[in-house]
């Protein structure tokens, strides 16, 4: 009995210990619910503008983690490695070496930039489970926007390459404004930017990859998967239906739907705008639907349908009287219609001068409070998605830490 209660001294007092340095238990002897969830409001906390210092510090040394492990990836795909550098190395010397294939090696460049920079785009929409980066309202939509305006305005869209598409300026056989009010279509306008939209749609669908391999391998290894997200989805599946929410009822009948109907019900829910699509990717790699699948359905829902009902709505939106209509509708404002009318028209006058440029004439560079808004509303944006993966990245290693001090408390 005096050795029992010896040791159940020394406990409390290690627990006691714990208490003053921690300010809580985090002894492995509370409940698993309990700890999970003090761990979870431990890292949500770790954010930079909480903990600037130790959340940069934290992002650091998970970046460099990353890093190491990607190097050993390579490094254990060294036999493919060193064949894409030398594809690479030919590549270089075909691109510099002068010859009449120059002409070709300079338009397949162009284009592979061009496809490549919209991809991007797409994955960073789409990656990251709902907190990527907007980048349709602040890129792909601006720029379908930039072109309906222009094919409007200067009756084609045969735009001069360069400076298309980096500036847009009328073709020098340009129509009047007259005939080009019925010379242009809506195919021919979609057909202008059929390719940027659907190399975005496309990245949009690389971007549903991760979630649907983590998913996938946790459930072929029986593991406990390292993801939050995907122990969220569980738990939604354990859930007895009076227990659910109206979001959540609707996410299980998403996830049956992708069940149950397979690749079609995948098209379907990757054809519209479908925020609730994110799950998807996690449903499918948990309950082992084939790899084809559900990339193939996720690919031809996101970069053939979506795009088009997406493309559809702004080119309607943009058109020329649309615009024309909501401009008016906002001076019919009370008091402040006058006032906020005349930036827009302002911007709208200055984008078509732009448009009927020449070389050699001068370009109007007074700049419009709508663009200037506009772009501190995109610098903005950026930085907070900037943010936001600083502060992932640093509750992953937080993440780490805990689970290493939880394994650690076992082996003892």
């Amino acid at each position: 009995m005096a050795e029992y209660g010896a040791e159940g001294e020394v406990t409390q007092r290690r627990l006691g210990v714990k208490e003053q340095q921690n300010g809580e238990l985090t002894d492995s002897e509370l409940p698993v619910d309990e700890r999970k969830q003090r761990d979870r409001e431990e890292r949500e906390a770790l954010v930079l503008w909480k903990k600037p210092l130790l959340t940069l510090h934290y992002f650091t040394l998970e970046l460099l983690i990353t890093i190491k492990e990607w190097i050993w990836r390579l490094w254990q795909q060294r036999q493919t490695v060193f064949g894409l550098l030398i594809l690479l190395i030919l590549l270089s010397i075909a691109y510099r070496i002068e010859g009449t294939h120059q002409k070709h090696v300079r338009y397949i460049e162009k284009k592979t930039l061009w496809c490549a920079y919209w991809v991007g785009l797409g994955i960073l929409s789409s990656v990251g489970l709902g907190t990527g980066l907007h980048t349709f309202l602040l890129y792909l939509g601006p720029h379908i926007a930039s072109v309906t305006l222009a094919a409007y305005e200067c009756g084609s869209v045969d735009f001069p390459e360069p400076p298309y598409p980096d500036q847009i300026v009328c073709p020098q056989h340009e129509t009047s404004e007259q005939g080009s009010n019925g010379s242009i279509s809506l195919w021919t306008i979609i057909s202008k930017v059929r390719l940027e939209a659907c190399m975005w749609g496309a990245g949009t669908a690389i971007g549903e990859l991760p979630p649907y391999f983590m998913a996938r391998a946790a459930r072929l290894s029986g593991a406990d998967p390292d993801d939050e997200d995907y122990q969220k989805f569980e738990e939604m599946l354990d859930q007895t239906q009076s227990a659910q929410d109206f979001a959540t009822r609707v996410k299980v009948a998403v996830q049956k739907l992708i069940q149950k109907v397979g690749f079609f019900g995948i098209l379907a829910c990757a054809s519209i705008p479908n925020p609730l699509f994110d799950l998807a990717g996690i449903t499918c790699g948990h309950f082992l639907v084939p790899f084809w699948t559900f990339f193939g359905a996720t690919l031809i829902g996101k970069a053939v349908i979506k795009m088009h009902i997406q493309k559809l709505f702004v080119i309607i939106t943009f058109s020329r009287h649309i615009v024309e209509q909501m401009v008016s509708l906002i001076g019919a404002v009370p008091l402040l219609g006058a006032a906020l009318q005349k930036p827009f028209r302002e911007y709208l006058e200055a984008q078509k001068a732009k448009l009927h440029h020449r070389a050699g004439e001068g370009i109007p560079t007074e700049e419009n409070w709508l663009s200037w808004l506009f772009e501190k509303v995109v610098v903005i944006m950026v930085c907070f998605f900037v943010c936001s993966i600083v502060n992932s990245m640093a509750q992953s290693y937080a993440k780490r830490k805990q689970q290493g001090k939880y394994s650690e408390d076992k082996t003892e």
